[in-house]
């Protein structure tokens, strides 16, 4: 594929066709196994009408593109969004390759390659290539990008391993990769320090949620050696609160950093990770968040809009586009 080129879940489109792009948004995030066990009332035409009128309104309100990094351990299943892609058909739809795991890998590949015996190749690899170079699930969708994820528990060995095939899949391929990262307990070193191991500029590494921490000096240290910085959480207000969001922000491109950071929510139509009981108290994790208050709340505080489009615009068309 030419560099200036694509994949959404439609299709290639060029580069300079993603417009206003949310790196980090999901359409569903579901455990299936625990889904099918004990939620009997999932009604799927529902939910698919559901997310086609929100993602009309998103595309309505101008936003271009979105990014949906759902993989194997977030109940990933493009037929699904290739269905709803098809009744939005201006909003382009991006998807991902890769595995989310906070400690071990799953059972699937437990016992397969490294798992089965030391030294032997890794599956991952193959099938990450396969879903960027031949499309996911039988669909010809093809992969975008690559995630993965680190969390508080750390560079756990399972984590390791799914790091180490993701970045091995990028060398093959040269599309992207995106790291979910606690940037408190700063485990985007960690990932530093493997990437560079196997040979991963960093330029083509996205640290996903950088945005959870108000330490610009940790952050500064990242964006100087070439990462991305996801600042992707906002509407999740319990975890960090809105203006120490939009502070850190604000206060990265008063460092000249507003080049290493994309904006997004990590929102969703719909997440069964949470009761919905609970879904009240984060009245503005929506996909309309960044646009309605975010955006307004930056500029207050002197963000010019030269620097909103750079994060909006700018940023996720260089970092897909291959070198």
């Amino acid at each position: 594929m030419p560099v200036d080129e694509i994949e959404t879940v439609l299709g290639p489109v060029p580069t300079a066709a993603l417009g206003t792009t949310l790196m980090h948004e999901h359409i569903f995030v579901l455990t299936p196994d625990s889904q099918a066990n004990w939620s009997p009332d999932w009604d799927e035409e529902a939910r698919v009408a559901d997310a086609v009128e929100r993602l009309r309104a998103l595309r309505a309100a101008g936003v271009t593109t979105i990014v949906d990094p759902t993989v194997d351990g977030l109940g990933r299943n493009v037929p699904r969004v290739r269905r709803i892609a098809e009744q939005v058909p201006d909003l382009n739809i991006v998807v991902a390759t890769g595995i989310y795991t906070y400690v071990d890998v799953p059972a699937f590949f437990r016992h397969r390659g490294p798992g089965a015996l030391p030294g032997l190749p890794d599956p991952m690899v193959d099938l990450f290539v396969r879903d960027i170079r031949e499309g996911i699930q039988g669909t010809g969708v093809k992969a975008a990008l690559l995630k993965c994820a680190i969390d508080e528990p750390g560079l756990t060995g399972g984590v390791e391993r799914v790091l180490r095939a993701v970045a091995r899949a990028h060398l093959e391929t040269d599309v992207p990769i995106m790291v979910h990262t606690h940037p408190r307990t700063r485990t985007g070193s960690h990932v530093r320090r493997v990437l560079n191991e196997e040979g991963v500029p960093a330029a083509r590494v996205q640290l996903a949620h950088s945005g959870d921490t108000d330490d610009a000096d940790h952050l500064t240290e990242l964006a100087e050696a070439g990462y991305l910085l996801g600042m992707d959480r906002f509407g999740l207000d319990t975890t960090m609160p809105f203006a120490e969001r939009v502070a850190i922000v604000v206060e990265m491109c008063r460092r000249g950093h507003a080049s290493s950071m994309v904006l997004s929510q990590d929102a969703a139509c719909h997440i069964d990770w949470i009761d919905p009981e609970l879904m009240p108290l984060l009245p503005d994790w929506h996909y309309r968040h960044v646009l309605n208050d975010v955006l307004p709340a930056l500029r207050a505080h002197g963000v010019p809009d030269e620097d909103l489009t750079t994060m909006l615009v700018d940023n996720p068309r260089r970092w897909f586009e291959r070198t």
